[in-house]
C-alpha cells in the first residue's frame, strides 16, 4: 500500500490554514467533477481530490494524518510508526479494511468500511453543509412569527457523485438580538450524509435590510425628525414612528438641529430580551417656499430679534 500525501493531492503547503485548504479543494471539485469535466481520468481526481479534503478539511483527521504523515513514503509500501494504527482508530485485527469510496490508505488510517463477520459496515460521510444569506428587515427581528426560507441542498449518490440539487422550504423563527453579519446555525438542515453519515448544517447569514426611517447603531436606533422652525422655536408635540407604532414625543422650545432625544426601549432587542433604545435627532428645516405674509412676517422677526447666529467668528 502506498502512502498518499494529501497535500500534494490538494496543491497546498503542509502550513496551509482551513481556508486555503477549502478554496484548494473547490477549485479542483470544479474542474474535475464527472457531469461537467472533459479531463482524463476526471472521475478518479475527483474522487482524490474528495478523500484528501476528507482528511485536511476535518481538524481531528488532519491532526491523525500529520502524526504519521513523517513516516509516508510515496512510492514504496506504507509501514507508519509503530502502533499507529491504533492512534488513528483502525483496527488491523478486524479482517481488513475496503471502501468503495476511498482509498486503502484512507480506510487503513480512518475504518472507510470495515469488515466485520464477513459482512461490510459503512462508517457513512457527514452532509455538506450550506451556506445562505437571509435579509430581513428590521420589524422582524421583533417578531415572534416564523420566517419561511427557501434554500438549495446539493445532493450525492452512495459513491459520491454529484447530483441535482433540491429545493428546501423551512419555518425558522429568528432569535431576539439578531445582528447584521451573524451566523446561525441549524443543525441537520444541510445536504444529507452518504451511507448513513449525519446530514451537514445550514448556516444563514443574518443580514438587516436598510430602513427608510431608521439607522442602526448596535440595538439602538436614529431616526430623523424634521422640524419647521416654529416648532424648533416654540416647542410642541409631534407624532414619531417607531417598529411597532407611533408615540408622542415632546420637543421643547428653542430646540436645535442636531439635539438627539432619547426613547428608551424602542430600539431592538438583546440577546437578553431587552431593547435598546430610539434617538429622535432634531434637523430644522426651512418651507421650500414663502408666500408673501409668510415673508412679511420673516422680515419683521429679521428686524426685532436680537440673535447673531454667526457671533462665534468675531470671536
Amino acid at each position: 500500500m502506498d502512502f498518499k500525501d494529501y497535500y500534494k493531492t490538494l496543491g497546498v503547503e503542509p502550513t496551509a490554514d482551513e481556508k486555503a485548504i477549502k478554496t484548494a479543494y473547490r477549485k479542483l471539485a470544479r474542474k474535475y467533477h464527472p457531469d461537467v469535466s472533459k479531463e482524463k481520468d476526471a472521475e478518479e481526481k475527483f474522487k482524490e481530490a474528495n478523500e484528501a479534503y476528507e482528511v485536511l478539511g476535518s481538524a481531528e483527521k488532519r491532526a491523525a494524518y500529520d502524526d504519521i504523515r513523517k513516516y509516508g513514503q510515496q512510492g514504496r509500501p506504507f509501514e507508519g510508526p509503530p502502533g499507529w494504527q491504533s492512534r488513528a482508530g483502525a483496527g488491523a485485527g478486524n479482517g481488513g479494511f475496503e471502501s468503495g469510496d476511498f482509498s486503502d490508505f484512507f480506510s487503513s488510517i480512518f475504518g472507510g468500511r470495515a469488515q466485520q463477520g464477513g459482512r461490510a459496515h459503512s462508517s457513512g460521510r457527514r452532509g455538506q453543509d450550506v451556506e445562505m444569506e437571509l435579509p430581513i428587515f428590521l420589524e422582524e427581528t421583533l417578531s415572534t412569527e416564523s420566517k419561511q426560507v427557501s434554500f438549495k441542498v446539493p445532493q450525492h449518490s452512495s459513491n459520491g457523485q454529484r447530483m441535482a440539487d433540491i429545493t428546501k422550504n423551512l419555518n425558522v423563527k429568528i432569535p431576539a438580538g439578531v445582528t447584521n453579519g451573524e451566523r446561525i446555525r441549524l443543525k441537520g438542515q444541510g445536504a444529507p450524509g452518504v451511507a448513513g453519515g449525519d446530514n451537514g448544517d445550514l448556516y444563514l447569514i443574518i443580514r438587516l435590510a436598510p430602513h427608510p426611517k431608521f439607522d442602526v447603531e448596535g440595538h439602538d436606533l436614529i431616526i430623523t425628525v424634521p422640524l419647521a422652525p416654529w416648532e424648533a422655536a416654540l416647542g410642541a408635540k409631534i407624532a414619531v414612528p417607531t417598529l411597532t407604532g407611533k408615540i408622542n414625543l415632546t420637543i421643547r422650545p428653542d430646540s436645535q438641529t442636531g439635539q438627539r432625544l432619547r426613547v428608551k426601549g424602542n430600539g431592538l432587542s438583546n440577546k437578553q430580551g431587552q431593547r435598546g433604545d430610539l434617538y429622535a435627532q432634531l434637523k430644522v428645516v426651512m418651507p421650500k417656499s414663502t408666500d408673501d405674509a409668510t415673508k412679511a412676517l420673516w422680515e419683521k422677526l429679521a428686524e426685532t430679534a436680537a440673535f447673531d447666529p454667526r457671533a462665534q467668528w468675531s470671536n
